[in-house]
C-alpha cells in the first residue's frame, strides 16, 4: 500500500537541515520520493501539516507506566526501594499491559522509535510486535545478589538477543543498572554480549551525587573514571543521565563516542542533579532525548521533554541561547537515530529512508502562525501532543486524527491490571 503526504511542509532534517515544501510519496515502508509535483498513492493524507521525522527516546521503562503516580515526592534512593519491590511481584499479564500502555503514550507525542531498560523484555517485545513500534529494547543487568530476575541476569540477556536479533521491529540489547550494583565483571560481560552480537548497551550513570561520592568512597574513582579505566567505554553505547560529570569524564565519554540520553524531568522530579548538556555537545558527545519511566517522570510526553530540556539548560547557565532550537530537535531526531546507529534509516525525512513521520496539523492554535522560518521554534516550544493528527511507523499510520484505534482497549486492560498495584 502506498500512500501519499501532499502539500506539506517538511522539516526534512537532512544535512543542510533544510525545510522544503511538497509532497511525500511512501511506498513498502519507504519514503519513496519527495516532489513539488503531484503524486498518487492509495491513500491519500491531505491538509495544512508539518512532516517532522518521528522522535527517538532514548530511555524508558515502558512496561512502569502501571506504577504512575505510585512513587511520587521522594528521593531516588527511597524511589528505587519502592519500585524493586514491585517488579518482584511481577507478571507476564502485567508487564505486557503496562508495556502496551507506554507505547500507545509514546505514539502519541511522536514517539516512533524507543531504547528501553528493563527485565521481561521478550514480554515487551510481544507487545511491540503486536503494536508495530520501533523498539531497541535492552535486558537489565546486574551482580547476580542484587537481581529479582530467575536465573543469570547476563544469561537472560545473551538468551533474550539470540532471540529476537531478527525481528522485524524489535533490535534487542543489553543494559546495566548502575554502578551501585554491577561488579567489574558485570559491567565486561554486559560490553562482551553487546560487542558479539553487535546490539547496543546503555546504562544508567552518575545519575544521583550519592552515587557518585559513595562510589568514590569505596573505589577512590568516580563512577565514569572506574568505566574508562576498566576499559568498558565504547561505540553502540548510550550512558543516561550523566548528571555529575567532571571535565575529564566528558572528555572520556567523547573519546570512546558513547552517546548520551538526557531526561530532564525525571532528573528534575527526583532532584537527581542537571546534566551538562551544552558542555557535552560542545565536546563533540552525540546526546538526544529520553523520558525514564512514568513511574518517575510521569508522562512519555516528548514534545514536554524538549521544551523542558531547553529552558532548563538557559536558566541554569543564565543564558538564553544555552540551547538552540535546531539543536533541540536535532535530539528528538538525528541524534537519537545516530545513539542507536540507525541514522541511514530514519531520523530524517529523505528519499530512501524508513517512512518513520509525525505530522503536525499547522491550524491547531498552539502552532499558529508557522512558518518555515519559525517552525523548528514552534515544535520544540510550543507544540503539544493535541496538534499531532498523525503518526507513521515504518510506513503504517499508527495515529489516525490523533488517536490510536486501539487506545481505550488498551486503557482498560492497563487499568486492569495496575489494581494490585493500587
Amino acid at each position: 500500500m502506498s500512500i501519499v503526504i501532499e502539500n506539506v511542509m517538511i522539516v526534512t532534517q537532512n544535512a543542510d537541515r533544510e525545510i522544503k515544501k511538497g509532497s511525500i510519496l511512501v511506498e513498502d515502508g519507504r519514503i519513496k520520493e519527495i516532489s513539488e509535483k503531484t503524486l498518487s498513492g492509495d491513500t491519500v493524507i491531505s491538509g495544512k501539516y508539518a512532516a517532522v521525522p518521528g522522535f527517538v527516546n532514548l530511555h524508558a521503562h515502558v512496561a512502569m507506566s502501571l506504577l504512575r503516580g505510585m512513587v511520587d515526592d521522594v528521593s531516588l534512593d527511597k524511589f528505587l526501594e519502592g519500585t524493586f519491590k514491585v517488579d518482584a511481584q511481577r507478571t507476564r499479564e502485567d508487564i505486557y499491559a503496562g508495556a502496551m500502555l507506554g507505547m500507545v503514550e509514546m505514539l502519541g507525542s511522536g514517539i516512533t522509535t524507543f531504547v528501553d531498560f528493563y527485565y521481561g523484555e521478550d514480554i515487551i517485545a510481544e507487545a511491540a510486535e503486536a503494536l508495530g513500534m520501533r523498539a531497541h529494547l535492552a535486558w537489565c543487568v546486574l551482580d547476580e545478589k542484587f537481581t529479582t530476575q530467575k536465573g543469570s541476569p547476563l544469561k537472560n540477556a545473551e538468551n533474550f538477543i539470540m532471540k529476537y536479533r531478527t525481528s522485524k521491529f524489535v533490535k534487542p540489547g543489553v543494559a546495566v543498572q548502575g554502578v551501585y550494583v554491577a561488579d567489574e565483571d558485570t559491567w565486561l560481560k554486559a560490553k562482551e554480549i553487546s560487542e558479539k552480537y553487535g546490539t547496543i548497551c546503555t546504562y544508567h550513570l552518575a545519575e544521583t551525587k550519592r552515587e557518585v561520592y559513595e562510589f568514590m568512597n569505596a573505589r577512590h574513582l568516580r563512577p565514569c573514571e572506574f568505566l574508562d579505566k576498566i576499559g568498558f567505554l565504547g561505540e553502540h553505547q548510550i550512558a543516561v543521565h550523566c548528571c555529575y560529570l567532571k571535565r575529564n569524564e566528558i572528555k572520556a565519554l567523547a573519546r570512546n563516542r558513547v552517546s548520551v540520553g538526557h531526561c530532564p524531568v525525571s532528573n528534575m522530579k527526583l532532584a537527581s542533579g542537571i546534566a551538562p548538556v551544552p558542555e557535552m555537545l560542545d565536546a563533540g558527545i552525540n546526546v538526544g532525548l529520553g523520558t525514564d519511566s512514568n513511574a518517575s517522570n510521569n508522562a512519555l510526553n516528548f514534545l514536554r521533554e524538549v521544551h523542558v530540556a531547553g529552558l532548563l539548560h538557559k536558566l541554569f547557565l543564565e543564558n538564553a541561547s544555552a540551547m538552540t532550537a535546531q539543536q533541540l530537535l536535532d535530539m528528538m531526531t538525528i541524534n537519537g537515530a545516530r545513539a542507536i546507529g540507525m541514522e541511514k534509516e530514519i531520523g530524517s525525512i529523505e528519499v530512501g529512508k524508513k517512512a518513520d513521520i509525525v505530522l503536525f496539523n499547522l491550524s491547531a492554535p498552539c502552532l499558529v502562525p508557522t512558518t518555515e522560518k519559525n517552525i523548528v521554534s514552534n515544535i520544540v516550544y510550543s507544540a503539544n501532543p493535541a496538534a499531532i493528527d498523525y503518526v507513521l511507523v515504518n510506513g503504517e499510520i499508527k495515529v489516525e486524527h490523533g488517536r490510536f484505534n486501539r487506545c481505550s482497549e488498551i486503557a482498560e486492560m492497563a487499568e486492569n491490571a495496575a489494581k494490585k498495584f493500587l
